[in-house]
């Protein structure tokens, strides 16, 4: 078995995730998604798609909070 990073729970399901040359172990999407998605830097919330980021490195959910935040240049694409 194996253990959580977030929430420190042993389970027999647990799974890997590597990212940025890290393993990372989990036993949920959601403790996953708390530890590895980035947070709009507008409205908070986690980014689970694709998102928006700006050349110096802002994260933002969608282009309505980019250019809440002075970044119109940034578009959604459907």
């Amino acid at each position: 078995m194996a253990q959580c990073e977030v929430c420190g729970n042993d389970y027999r399901m647990a799974f890997e995730v590597r990212a940025a040359g890290r393993v990372h172990v989990f036993d949920s999407l959601e403790c996953a998604a708390q530890r590895m998605a980035p947070v709009c830097e507008n409205c908070e919330c986690r980014i689970l798609g694709h998102g928006l980021e700006t050349e110096d490195g802002h994260f933002y959910c969608c282009a309505h909070c980019a250019r809440v935040q002075g970044h119109a240049q940034l578009v959604d694409h459907a």
